[in-house]
């Protein structure tokens, strides 16, 4: 869209149609006026001639009255001449002819218009053209009235409103037409001096004024679509120059604003922002994204757990993004590990995107490996470890790492098909943002869960510490309860623990806890629940186990603990544990009391001679009282 300029062709062609409008309103003005002074002097002319003729009807009434009748001639004359009248004439109706005769020679000279009159009793008035000029004639009726002075009927064998005769007068309308053509050139030049000073404040003017207007109008159009880049050509002078330069600076500083606006969008984005797309739009729905990304982490902040989070990013990507298929795995460090968190939308579903080798070996992953995108829709056989299709066609990716702590903490995938894969890159900026967000909450939600894990674990044996059991024991006993099941309570004592201690020093005592803290992880199971209780004692807590279940787990524990060899300096050293074991809610529906059922009966195995097990029985308590 170009900025419109007036040529010297659109103004060439504007200067006639100014003058064709300029000549047409002249043409009106010639016109109405002319029609004008015609009605006015000719109404003038009319009133002059009813005026003359009310003067000749009284001038004969008082000559017939004062017997000076027989001089009309010349009283019609002096009239004529003093009225400015080109001519003054009387003719006498049929009734007066009647009664007193024809008259003078003039006054039996009638024409047409005379008898019309004289019949009708209506005055005629006719406009001509002599050789002087316009003419109008009037020709105004006599009539007889009754009652008035003199009384008309009185003298004249009529009756009232009977025709007498008609006087006819001529006046020349020529000075009249001079006048009028006078007034009409004066009329004019005025109205040619205001064209022509109208068409020199249009050249001088309106057109940069035009031509302005059509350039705002062009430059708001590309404002609108995010271009702030056009310039109005200045005018030298006049309310069209201050107008363009006024644009000319919006636009400028718009183009300023809109372009420190962007990078800093862009800055915030990570994101170059196409040239050729719309500006404005691109920069108001980047923003649009950062509100949206900003509400999104005040959220994520206000959830308790990691896997809370896992959630909200995974509607987030599936509703917002529109992306179905998607994984999130995440990454601990410590292990070189991986588990998928997140596999097309479903929480802790089963990897099937890449080799399952990135789960056990988290370097494999590239995206984890480098901390760089992973851009598998230009590349899609970048990384080998995304199984979608082995030949790389069909199946399209792309891998964002999430950073945390210098690392990459979480890898997002995004997967597509050919059709869909370039809109899915598009939206990996917008993505991004998100991502950006969720890093540091997740690593905060990490570190709280470390450090919480850390104050409930034993450091030397990496069990649960007695903490760990006193946090646990209210969730413990409400999921018993609420499946009505049972928990084996298992005590281990390690016999004879302080000796080892005293003869081979406190290095071989520690290597004997860890020794034994294998053992148990080794022989019980995962679900099991182990902590180091206290010095060389030990708490295991049996899930869905009876008290005749734990027993037959904790003398797998004493014999294995029994033919573990332990490496020692000075030789190989071997030990025994003697365990009790209670059964919650069986032998008490206390927690606390089912803890110390099992401890009674590790007392009793110490006393029957260590290295066994002994199971809690009522009596035992009952003795132990006593």
């Amino acid at each position: 869209m170009a900025i419109a300029k007036l040529t010297s062709g659109d103004k060439a062609r504007t200067t006639p149609v100014f003058i064709g409008i300029a000549v047409a309103l002249l043409a009106a003005i010639v016109a109405t006026s002319l029609y004008s002074f015609r009605e006015f002097s000719l109404r003038g002319a009319m009133e002059r001639a009813r005026m003359a003729a009310e003067i000749v009807r009284v001038s004969l009434t008082e000559s017939m009255v004062n017997g000076t009748i027989d001089k009309r001639e010349q009283l019609l004359t002096r009239v004529a001449h003093g009225a400015g009248l080109a001519e003054v004439r009387v003719v006498r109706g049929p009734k007066v002819i009647q009664q007193f005769g024809k008259g003078m020679a003039n006054e039996g000279e009638r024409d047409e218009i005379d008898d019309v009159v004289l019949k009708s009793g209506v005055a005629e008035y006719v406009s001509t053209t002599g050789s002087g000029g316009p003419v109008l004639r009037a020709t105004i009726p006599y009539i007889a009235e009754h009652g008035s002075q003199p009384d008309c009927v009185l003298c004249h064998q009529v009756k009232p409103g009977d025709v007498l005769g008609a006087v006819t007068i001529r006046i020349s309308l020529a000075e009249t037409r001079k006048l009028a053509l006078f007034w009409v050139v004066v009329l004019v030049s005025i109205a040619g001096f205001f064209a022509i000073a109208a068409l020199y404040l249009m050249r001088r003017q309106f057109l940069p004024m035009a031509e302005v207007a059509l350039n705002v109008e062009t430059a708001v159009g590309r404002a609108a679509g995010g271009d702030f880049s056009v310039r109005l050509p200045v005018p030298e002078h006049g309310v069209a120059h201050d107008i363009a330069k006024g644009v000319n600076r919006l636009m400028h500083t718009l183009a300023v604003d809109i372009n420190i606006i962007n990078a800093k969008v862009e800055q915030l984005m990570e994101y170059d922002l196409p040239r050729s797309r719309n500006m404005l739009l691109s920069t108001l729905e980047m923003v649009e994204g950062l509100v949206d990304a900003g509400r999104f982490k005040q959220a994520i902040e206000e959830d308790e757990t990691k896997q809370q989070i896992y959630v909200r990013l995974a509607r987030v990507i599936r509703e917002v993004f529109d992306i179905d298929q998607f994984s999130i795995y995440e990454v601990a460090n410590s292990k070189n590990h991986m588990r998928a968190v997140v596999v097309d939308g479903m929480m802790e579903g089963e990897a099937h995107w890449c080799d399952q080798e990135i789960l056990v070996r988290a370097s494999a992953c590239r995206a984890r490996r480098t901390g760089h995108a992973v851009d598998g829709v230009v590349e899609p056989l970048v990384c080998p470890m995304f199984k979608g299709n082995a030949d790389g066609s069909g199946t399209r990716y792309m891998c964002l790492p999430m950073q945390q702590s210098g690392n990459a903490g979480c890898v997002v995938q995004l997967v597509a098909n050919e059709e869909t894969a370039q809109l899915i890159r598009a939206l990996v900026p917008f993505l991004r943002v998100y991502l950006r967000e969720t890093a540091p909450v997740l690593e905060a939600k990490r570190l709280m869960e470390s450090l919480r894990e850390s104050s409930l674990q034993d450091a030397m044996t990496g069990l649960y510490n007695r903490r760990f059991v006193e946090a646990y024991v209210e969730t413990l006993q409400a999921t018993v309860t609420r499946k009505g099941t049972h928990v084996a309570i298992m005590m281990f004592d390690i016999d004879h623990f302080k000796k080892v201690n005293d003869t081979y020093g406190h290095d071989a005592g520690d290597k004997v806890l860890v020794t034994v803290a294998g053992v148990l992880k080794e022989t019980l199971r995962k679900s099991d629940i182990l902590v180091r209780y206290g010095g060389e004692e030990f708490l295991a807590f049996l899930m869905d186990t009876t008290g005749d279940g734990g027993v037959t787990a904790a003398e797998k524990v004493r014999l294995a603990v029994e033919n573990r060899k332990i490496p020692l300096p000075t030789g190989v050293l071997q030990k025994t544990i003697s365990i009790g074991v209670a059964d919650f809610p069986g032998d008490s529906t206390d927690f606390w009391e089912a803890v110390k059922f099992a401890d009674t009966a590790l007392y009793t195995a110490k006393e029957r001679g260590r290295n066994r097990v002994v199971r809690f029985t009522s009596d035992l308590w009952k003795a132990d009282d006593k």
